[in-house]
């Protein structure tokens, strides 16, 4: 039996970060693919179908920011973006764009390392479910979720979720009317914790993109409730199970 090796695409301009991540990935076992700009970075994607992103925000001919936007249109692959740039607005814009999580420059290749395996293992693997089985489509409102195929209809139109996005969705819904804590949602979700990464930010974005998906009214959430001083918590619905 042939064990299969995940690809991962790193795109950076800068040669010596693409050698370093390239040799290091490699030795872990990875494929590596490489691109140097945007631009050959979503011809080498839609090639190669690669299973995670490593994405460098400051990219020649087409910038990380937008290639992230375009591959969000009809791909959920999992990004991990790379930034120098200091200011938290820059940093969460990634996120918004659909982003997995980010590393700021400059930055270590066994942390770097660490979230690729970290995030690829809750893909494969999302978070234990109580409520959620495989079998089971739970209708919420108008909302359908499909835990065995991971889809979400909102009324009869398909909801796109990100990997990440749907794992955050289930751990919210299997301890619905539960105060859950941005640090336990990093630790559950990404599997960071608090020690390794103690910027939580990523669990607001992601929680902001959820809403933006579901909410009727995104500004004045009905499903998705802000605790305030804690974190968030999954209205405490009983839903339907089909």
């Amino acid at each position: 039996m042939i064990n299969y090796k995940e690809k991962i695409l790193v795109v950076d301009d800068d040669a010596n970060i693409r050698q370093i991540l390239e040799a290091r990935l490699t030795i872990s076992g990875y494929i590596v693919l490489l691109a140097n700009d945007g631009e050959e970075a979503l011809k080498v994607f839609r090639k190669e179908s690669p299973d995670l992103i490593i994405l460098d925000i400051m990219l020649p001919k087409i910038g990380g920011y937008e290639v992230c936007k375009e591959l969000r249109k009809g791909s959920s692959v999992p990004i991990i973006m790379l930034t120098a740039l200091g200011d938290i607005s820059d940093r969460v814009m990634g996120l918004e764009f659909g982003a997995d999580d980010y590393v700021l420059k400059p930055f270590s290749p066994k942390e770097l390392e660490a979230r690729v395996r970290s995030v690829l293992r809750r893909i494969k693997k999302p978070p234990e479910a109580k409520i959620l089985h495989e079998n089971q489509l739970l209708q919420i409102g108008n909302l359908i979720i499909d835990t065995k195929k991971r889809q979400v209809l909102k009324g009869s139109k398909r909801i796109r979720l990100t990997a990440m996005e749907f794992n955050l969705l289930e751990l919210l819904i299997n301890q619905a009317g539960e105060r859950l804590s941005r640090s336990y949602i990093l630790d559950s979700v990404w599997g960071y914790t608090p020690q390794r990464y103690v910027d939580t930010r990523v669990v607001d974005v992601h929680i902001s993109r959820l809403r933006a998906k579901l909410e009727e009214d995104p500004s004045n959430p009905d499903l998705i409730l802000t605790a305030r001083g804690t974190g968030y918590m999954f209205q405490n619905f009983y839903p339907g199970v089909r």
